[in-house]
Formats: C-alpha cells, structure tokens, sequence
C-alpha cells in the first residue's frame, strides 16, 4: 500500500507583537497553541505566564520580536485581583483545598492603614503550588504528590498597591504595579494574615507588562472572527497588519541610537561601529540601533561605539 503522503502548512515570516486579552479558563500555552494555528509564525513565544483562571494581558512575540522578550518580561506589571476574607486555600485561590478559616472581616479603614506595609521592597514566600523550582523539580509537582513543600522568602518590589473598591464585607478589591516575580495570590494571603483572617484570590486579571498596556489589548473573540473571515486574497497579512505591533514597540524603555546604512550594514555583521553626532552617548550598558527607525540591533556602548549582541533580520 502506497504511504500517504504528508504535507506540512507553510510557515510565515512574522516579526512583532500580538497584546492578546487572554480569557479565564484556559492556560497562557492554549491561547499560544491557537495563535500558532491562526498565524502560522515560523517563530512564536510568549512572555509571562498567566494562570488559568487569571485573565488579561498575554504579550506575544513573533519572529524578531522574541528577541526583546526579556525587556518585556524584566518591566513592570499590573494587577487588578479581588480578594475574598475568611477563607485560605492551598494553593491562594480558588482552585485548591480550604487549610485555614476566620470569621474576621476587615473594614476598608483597616485595610488603608496596613497598605504601606505591602509596598517597596519587601520580602514574600512565594505559593507551595507554583512553578519554581526545588531540587530540580517544580514546587507545584510536589505538593501535588503530597509533599510539605517550604519555599523561602525572597525580595520583591511592589510600586503601588491601592484598594479599589470593597464590594461588601466579604471582599475587597486591588490594584498592585509590580517588578519580576512578585506572585499576587501569595500577596492576597499575606494581607489576610497581616488582617488577623484569612484570604485568597476570587479574581484576577493583568493590566499591563512592561510597555504594552489595556490600549494595545486584541480581544480572543475578536482575533478568532477576523481569521475566520480571512479569504485566500487577503491572506494572513491582514491580520497581521491589524493586530501584531511592530518589535521596537517593546523597546521603548531602551536608549536608541540612529545609524546610518552604511554602518547598518557594518552591525548586520557583528562589527562596532564609532557613534556619531553631539548628542551621542558614550556609555551604556543596553541600547538599541535603528536606521531609519527600523531596529537593527541590541547592544552596550562603550566609549562611544556599538558593540551588537543580538541582530535583528527585518
């Protein structure tokens, strides 16, 4: 019998950034894996993990623009959670199994008062049930196999923490800007320690990830239909012309240093290059060259000359 032959769907160049409004109920890699179908990127990534039963922003990078993940990971974020008092679960949220309980209720004074406590630089134990590793394996494997997992406390930054709203005496309504690794369910439970009760997080949604914000958000629905209605003609540029945003959109806390094409082309290499004009910078750790406004590499500048680490094919 002849083998059936099996053909593979073609792959496409795309280089930016899809700011995806990642719904409740499904993980940050089954939003990827649907994105994957949709674009057929022959590069694709994401940055920052979203629980499932969080919502919210999923920066997803094409191409090109998976080589600025990590300044887009390293950027602040933004929360908005609900946390609901009197109950304490393993895992500080709604998914695990109930450990602790009080009959305590904060009122929204004594929230206020405790807040200060909650900002800067502070030290958090992160949940027994996420994804850092101990001895080699991840905390959540283990405390799924019934094993006392003790994780220890580790610095955080948190910029801002406000209380939104209480929409009764049971819970209580947040907004946290934070840096890399703060773990807001771990946050929730130490407010309600700190309250004298208990807390867990009932609901939560990402508001921002370093430079992209709720302006940038592509509802999952909204993409879905618009591939949906895409016909041969129009193929998938059209998508990628209304949703994906350009790489250096994740670059704009980086210091960026106009070239000319000569010296473009000299970078392109892996060559430094002797920076030119008055207002040329001398030193710095991470920059990026453009030529024309159109990345061409990452960078440090020493004494006045580009020295590329990573180039960019656009």
């Amino acid at each position: 019998m002849a083998r059936k032959q099996q053909f593979k769907r073609k792959k496409n160049i795309i280089n930016g950034w899809l700011v995806l409004d990642k719904p409740y109920g499904i993980t940050s890699n089954d939003a990827l894996g649907k994105i994957k179908r949709i674009f057929s990127p022959q590069k694709v990534g994401h940055a920052g993990t979203l629980d499932p039963r969080a919502s919210g922003l999923l920066p997803v990078a094409f191409g090109e623009a998976t080589k600025t993940v990590p300044f887009v990971m390293d950027g602040r974020k933004v929360y908005r959670f609900q946390v609901t008092w009197g109950i304490e679960t393993n895992t500080d949220d709604t998914e695990g199994e109930v450990v602790a309980t009080s009959g305590i209720r904060p009122d929204k004074e004594t929230i206020l008062s405790i807040l200060p406590e909650f900002i800067g630089e502070i030290m958090q134990v992160p949940p027994k049930f996420s994804a850092i590793k101990v001895a080699g394996e991840r905390a959540y494997d283990l405390a799924r196999d019934g094993e006392d997992v003790e994780l220890e406390a580790r610095p955080i930054d948190i910029h801002r923490l406000d209380l939104v709203e209480c929409p009764d005496d049971d819970r209580a309504v947040f907004e946290a800007e934070c840096g890399k690794g703060t773990y807001v369910r771990a946050l929730a439970r130490d407010l309600g320690r700190r309250l004298g009760t208990c807390g867990h997080v009932t609901e939560l949604r990402r508001l921002l990830v370093g430079p992209f914000g709720e302006e940038d958000l592509v509802a999952f629905e909204e993409l879905l239909e618009a591939a949906e209605a895409l016909d041969e003609a129009s193929g998938i540029d059209t998508l990628v012309e209304e949703f994906v945003l350009p790489v250096r959109e994740a670059m704009d806390q980086l210091v960026e240093v106009p070239v000319s094409e000569d010296d473009a082309a000299k970078i392109r290499k892996g060559m430094q290059v002797l920076l030119r004009g008055r207002d040329a910078p001398l030193n710095c750790e991470t920059a990026f060259a453009s030529e024309a406004g159109v990345p061409v590499a990452i960078g440090a500048i020493e004494r006045g000359r580009f020295q590329p680490s990573r180039v960019f094919h656009l």
